[in-house]
């Protein structure tokens, strides 16, 4: 049975939607991020200590040093920039656009049906504002993205219905149209390259998020791939959120056989790669009201690799954490039981303890506020320095941590993550009003804060941030760890991708609680990892996801 506040949503879509869906340049993506992965480990070429997997290797290797960040810099070339958007040569088109603005009061089922759609996919992924730029204008979407290169993609994939017909369709961006590009029946290899996931067998539509490697490697190296991850979970906290808003239930699946994927969505090997599935559950007809199913699968742990270079880093690790195809897995129908987040491993017994029980956010009528939040939401740029009430504080963590505490409000109470049980969270504090300044561990499941050094960090963070002011104006700084070790033991190389992923959901939902309270937030994901470490004062082998900057913003007078 739906809820009222469910039922309440059916009709119920927002107008403000503006943005400038002008024509943009198109222009193939570029790479030279390729490798030949048949190639055999030899001893000769190993380093001497040698870790563990060949994500542990990529993560020590592409740690940011400030010996030899300079060194590292690549000379851009903005001429040779990819274009964040995918084109196709032939293809089938369905508009979008008409179903913002339609009347919900003289709306039938099928045009309902048309505006959830086109509300579930402009508010997950679509462009919210113009920035005009000296060359060309710059498109800014509703999930953030590291430089504005969004190497995410969204293809839709239908079953067949009778309002949209069995085939493989992208999301372009910006047009905000649908382009059905395949027009056969691929819901059965879908089915099977996902292990024949219980959530695929009542559901007609499926979303995959894939990558196009080589948008944020052109800046960011090999260093990209944890950018690209993460820029995917915000995308990942977004398609959660909004699939509230518009009666759809995404249920995460990230256990697939990656090669039978990329070559269902015609991807190219090396290129680009999918990161992560959702069987789209539409609450508004009961029998896609599924139980929660099985989100992540282990892969193999590889701790034979050849010599890589910089630039081969990022499509090996990609290559070596794919699942190969088992024919004798089936999932079974229940998630499994998972560890729940962590309570105490850091929850070392000095130090003040705070309780972060409070009242949760309120996102208004029908989610209203939620919604308006999602599309106005803007990385800050600047902080003034000002202190921030320890009530914001508490309020933006229960949003990330608690969405149980927002069920009456009509947001889903167990959202969809890979395993928040291997990621910690400390809060480094330097303006919180009533909060000694210090670094601080959270415990979700006890619900507390607790002192672990006691320090003003405002200079640390800015040297950690890579001398970027977000970091010493901070009022508060969020930074997401994980024991890798023990995540690749349970999860193999592929435990890389599955912390990120979740990290940046969590970074997400900071956000928009920061943004919801009227707030400055940013992500960051260069840092001097090391010192991070020292910093926190947490062992060197914990690896440092992400880092979350909450303040007061700047307002230019």
């Amino acid at each position: 049975m739906l809820s009222n506040v469910n039922l309440a949503r059916r009709d119920r879509f927002s107008a403000s939607f503006k943005a400038d869906l002008s024509f943009v340049r198109p222009h193939r993506f570029r790479t030279n991020v390729k490798i030949d992965l048949e190639i055999l480990p030899s001893p000769g070429s190993r380093m001497t200590q040698v870790p563990a997997s060949i994500a542990q290797h990529y993560h020590q290797r592409t740690k940011y040093d400030p010996d030899t960040l300079a060194q590292q810099a690549p000379t851009l070339d903005w001429a040779q920039q990819p274009v964040p958007y995918k084109t196709y040569p032939l293809g089938a088109t369905v508009d979008l656009k008409p179903f913002l603005q339609s009347n919900a009061d003289r709306a039938d089922d099928e045009q309902t049906w048309w505006r959830r759609l086109s509300h579930f996919l402009v508010s997950s992924y679509g462009l919210t504002a113009k920035v005009a730029t000296p060359s060309e204008p710059v498109y800014l979407r509703a999930s953030p993205s590291a430089g504005g290169l969004y190497p995410a993609e969204v293809y839709l994939i239908s079953r067949g219905t009778s309002l949209l017909p069995a085939g493989l369709y992208n999301y372009q961006v910006r047009s905000h149209t649908l382009l059905r590009f395949w027009d056969d029946h691929p819901w059965p290899a879908l089915q099977a390259a996902c292990f024949w996931h219980p959530a695929l067998e009542n559901t007609q539509l499926a979303l995959v998020v894939t990558s196009v490697f080589q948008r944020s490697a052109w800046r960011y190296q090999a260093r990209a791939y944890r950018r690209i991850l993460l820029d995917s979970g915000h995308l990942l906290g977004n398609l959660e959120l909004v699939g509230s808003l518009c009666d759809y239930r995404p249920h995460l699946i990230g256990g697939f056989v990656d090669e039978a994927l990329n070559k269902l969505l015609y991807l190219e090997d090396g290129i680009e790669g999918a990161i992560a599935v959702l069987a789209l559950a539409d609450l508004l007809q009961v029998d896609q009201n599924l139980a929660l199913g099985r989100t992540a699968l282990p892969g193999d742990s590889h701790p034979h690799y050849p010599h890589l270079e910089q630039d081969q880093l990022l499509p090996y690790l990609h290559h070596s954490s794919q699942i190969a195809h088992d024919p004798d897995l089936t999932l079974s129908q229940e998630r499994p039981d998972v560890p729940p987040p962590p309570s105490g491993k850091y929850n070392l017994p000095i130090g003040d303890k705070l309780s972060t029980e409070t009242p949760p956010l309120s996102w208004g009528e029908s989610l209203n506020h939620l919604n308006s939040t999602i599309l106005r939401r803007r990385s800050t740029r600047r902080y003034t320095g000002a202190d921030l009430p320890l009530s914001a504080l508490l309020q933006i963590l229960d949003f990330a941590y608690h969405p149980a505490h927002y069920r009456d409000q009509g947001l889903d109470a167990q959202p969809d993550f890979f395993d928040l049980s291997l990621i910690e969270t400390f809060v480094a504090v330097s303006g919180i009003t009533g909060l000694e300044p210090g670094c601080y561990y959270y415990a979700p499941q006890a619900q507390t804060l607790r002192q672990v050094r006691f320090k003003q960090f405002r200079e640390a963070l800015h040297y950690l941030c890579l001398g970027q002011e977000l970091g010493r104006d901070a009022a508060a700084v969020v930074f997401h760890t994980a024991d890798l070790a023990q995540a690749i033991e349970r999860y193999g190389d592929r435990a890389y991708r599955y912390l990120h992923l979740d990290a940046g959901h969590l970074g997400q939902r900071l956000n928009l609680a920061a943004v919801g309270l009227q707030l400055g937030v940013s992500g960051i994901a260069g840092f001097f990892d090391d010192q991070v470490n020292d910093t926190l004062g947490i062992p060197e082998d914990e690896a440092v996801l992400y880092i979350t900057t909450l303040g007061q913003p700047w307002q230019p007078t």
